[in-house]
């Protein structure tokens, strides 16, 4: 399997994964790691400090910016907005930029915000529109202005009941959580 980039694309980096599509007015600098069967949609920009892991959507209008990293089979809604800065003025830069994170399995709706140095757990989905401002938990469901916890979702995105059961498809994701807080 080949990549491909659009020939109005202008990707700098090597470091790009077989399968990955990269479209239209898509821009990556030269230091950003894209994985396997990425797909990167039109008007996007990826900084250089920057790990993309495999099976990753960005839709439409997302910057990625130095100093994120999004795990394998992240989704990333249209026009999700990221920082890097919690102090930023104009030509004066930290030392170093704020680390966010984006784990495994994990979507943000579109329009969502993602304040500097946090990290969206593992399967956690985060509400179209959200102001992310602390750190979230695996398999949470956080939205809202600033983003609350709100309850639990499954892997197949759907939320659980009181027993932490799917009605979709059956799991019961409590040992999955009994897990993360080791």
């Amino acid at each position: 399997m080949t990549v491909f980039i659009h020939e109005l694309a202008d990707v700098q980096t090597k470091n790009i994964g077989s399968g990955t599509k990269i479209w239209q007015f898509v821009v990556i600098l030269p230091g950003a790691r894209i994985g396997k069967n990425c797909n990167i949609c039109s008007h996007c920009f990826i900084e250089n400090d920057v790990f993309i892991g495999n099976n990753v959507t960005i839709k439409n209008g997302v910057q990625i910016w130095d100093g994120i990293k999004l795990e394998d089979n992240v989704f990333i809604g249209p026009n999700v907005t990221f920082t890097n800065d919690l102090f930023p003025r104009s030509k004066q830069y930290p030392d170093k930029f704020l680390k966010t994170t984006v784990k495994n399995g994990a979507s943000i709706g579109a329009n969502a915000t993602i304040i500097a140095g946090v990290t969206i757990g593992e399967y956690a989905i985060v509400g179209a529109g959200s102001v992310v401002t602390k750190s979230i938990g695996n398999y949470e469901l956080w939205y809202g202005n600033p983003a609350k916890f709100v309850g639990y979702v499954c892997r197949c995105g759907n939320k659980v009941n009181e027993k932490f059961i799917c009605s979709k498809c059956g799991r019961n994701i409590s040992s999955y959580l009994k897990e993360a807080k080791k």
